[in-house]
């Protein structure tokens, strides 16, 4: 019997929206947003991450942001716009990722904080470097992802399973 196959899980927090002071679900990217986002997904194609599905919030600025990553990928994958996301915890971003196809090896969930950081940080058993403590001082700012990596099935997937094996923001 073979060893369990290395999965991967990133973690994506939408570029800097709009203010509130709207429907919060409707609010655009801002100016700056709509910079930063290509750089999140110029940073994925120069490190080598190529997600196979990407499940993202259905709220605007994250479809947005999405829409301003994928140019920046050498392929598209196939892309999931997920309600579960918006507004989802850690422990309901955790069961989205269990529900995931074992054929999928690299998953990209693309969502909200504070969810997508506590999410973070529930797998995050282990840290290559200071990154845990990087990624935790950052407050996990907007455009900024998290990679982490884990041997098993997805519905393996619980706190503590993982590794951080990269964390970048923009600007950083």
């Amino acid at each position: 019997m073979g060893a369990d196959p290395m999965r991967r899980i990133v973690l994506v927090r939408h570029a800097k929206a709009e203010p509130n002071g709207m429907n919060d679900h409707e609010r655009p990217l801002s100016e700056a947003g709509r910079l930063e986002a290509p750089e999140t997904g110029r940073w994925l194609a120069g490190a080598g991450v190529a997600p196979g599905l990407a499940l993202v919030s259905t709220a605007r600025r994250a479809r947005q942001t999405w829409e301003s990553i994928v140019p920046e990928l050498p392929a598209a994958p196939p892309t999931v716009f997920e309600d579960r996301v918006y507004e989802a915890d850690a422990a309901d971003l955790l069961a989205l990722v269990g529900e995931t196809s074992e054929a999928v090896s690299v998953l990209l969930v693309l969502g909200h904080n504070p969810g997508v950081h506590e999410a973070a940080d529930a797998l995050a058993g282990e840290a290559d470097g200071d990154l845990l403590d990087r990624m935790d001082g950052s407050e996990f700012p907007n455009g900024s992802m998290a990679v982490l990596e884990f041997g098993g099935p997805w519905k393996g997937v619980e706190p503590g399973v993982a590794r951080l094996v990269a964390f970048w923001a923009p600007g950083a």
